[in-house]
């Protein structure tokens, strides 16, 4: 079974007994934990083995991989996680500015909060990148919506008496 299985059937588990509230209460001092370290730490290569690196930010192997799961999509070379076992070797070439966007898109506060980023990107840089995300989630409607028509939003009232009221 893969450690991504493990991870998976893991917060399943956690959310069934303790609750949703409890798991990112609790995963979230692991993530906070991991993260305070690695932006420290942001020029140092991060790799070696899976249980290496979880027991070098002090969590087991399955919490770890659901930090791996996390940042995923913020790495230069995404891995497979489902292939991916204790021992199995990793190399994380970690894009920044990728993961600060995407820790805006989880609205994740609490690390995009941290201090540590004062030492990657300046503040200019942060609200920068902060704009950035914020105009990829406007939407412009292309196509002007009359009055009278039928509201887009399927409600089957005129757009002005739906949508389109003041």
């Amino acid at each position: 079974m893969s450690l991504y299985k493990d991870w998976t059937d893991m917060v399943v588990d956690y959310v069934k007994t303790k609750g949703e509230a409890a798991f990112w209460k609790d995963y979230g001092e692991i993530e906070t934990q991991i993260y305070t370290k690695l932006l420290a730490n942001h020029v140092k290569q991060l790799n070696g083995k899976i249980e290496d690196l979880a027991e070098e930010y002090k969590t087991s192997s399955v919490f770890y991989m659901g930090f791996l799961d996390g940042i995923n999509d913020s790495l230069k070379e995404p891995l497979d996680l489902e292939s991916l076992e204790k021992d199995s070797e990793v190399d994380l070439k970690i894009d920044f500015e990728k993961l600060y966007f995407n820790m805006l898109e989880a609205k994740a506060d609490y690390l995009y909060n941290l201090p540590q980023w004062e030492g990657i990107f300046s503040k200019e840089k942060r609200k920068e990148i902060k704009k950035s995300w914020a105009d990829s989630r406007t939407v412009v409607n292309k196509t002007k919506i009359g009055r009278n028509e039928p509201c887009p939003c399927g409600s089957g009232k005129k757009y002005k008496n739906c949508c389109g009221k003041k």
